[in-house]
């Protein structure tokens, strides 16, 4: 780990123990360092090195689990690992023994929402998406939750669900340009071109170099009249 990196996970580590409540022990900061180090790693594109570190997280929350010392962190630390390597069916695995223990630790149902997307299901997606929306209106991941209740509403053609929640999702998070475009492309979908422009538009603003954004924004204008 380069020092750089190092302070960024510190960092980061001190500013989930400022903000997010929790309380972490030893083993759990440790774990933790690891997942966001991991994260560090991947944002710059060292997938490999991403990995071992995610590995390194996944391990030192096994070992707790193994001494029957987890917590609730444990359980959360580790699917969040295993989910950025793609083992989706583990997140699930782990995520449900979590969850029988705390039923309320919704940073697990979160996660296991993802999982399941990316595993196609999306009937458990969409319910834990959903419980975690209705249970933590105020959750650190509350705007990718939407998004993803979007996605599944898109891929069924429910496109005014799909309207609803990608809207909730850029209200709360304006700044991705890949979410405007998803609104619009739903609200082209159901005819409504005026409206299809305008996400068009903000998705263009975002990112100028994005041709199905700027196609959409060029053939809803048209559309519109």
């Amino acid at each position: 780990m380069t020092a750089k990196l190092f302070r960024n996970s510190l960092f980061a580590v001190v500013l989930v123990f400022a903000s997010g409540g929790f309380i972490f022990s030893q083993d759990n900061s440790n774990g933790l360092m690891s997942y966001l180090n991991g994260r560090a790693l991947e944002s710059r594109n060292y997938p490999k090195e991403a990995n071992v570190s995610y590995s390194d997280a996944v391990r030192i929350c096994n070992d707790v689990i193994a001494r029957n010392e987890a917590g609730r962190d444990t359980y959360t630390i580790l699917t969040w690992a295993l989910l950025r390597q793609k083992k989706y069916a583990d997140v699930i695995t782990w995520g449900e023994r979590g969850l029988r223990l705390y039923a309320d630790e919704y940073r697990i149902v979160e996660t296991m929402g993802e999982a399941y997307f990316y595993q196609t299901d999306y009937d458990s997606s969409l319910k834990f998406m959903q419980r975690y929306a209705n249970s933590s209106p105020d959750g650190e991941r509350i705007s990718v939750a939407y998004f993803f209740i979007g996605e599944i509403y898109r891929l069924r053609k429910q496109y005014l669900h799909a309207d609803i929640a990608y809207t909730t999702a850029v209200r709360l998070q304006p700044g991705l340009a890949l979410w405007w475009y998803r609104l619009g492309s739903v609200r082209e979908a159901a005819g409504s071109f005026s409206h299809a422009a305008e996400a068009y538009e903000q998705a263009v603003k975002l990112n100028p170099n994005y041709p199905e954004a700027s196609n959409g924004l060029a053939r809803s204008r048209r559309q519109a009249g």
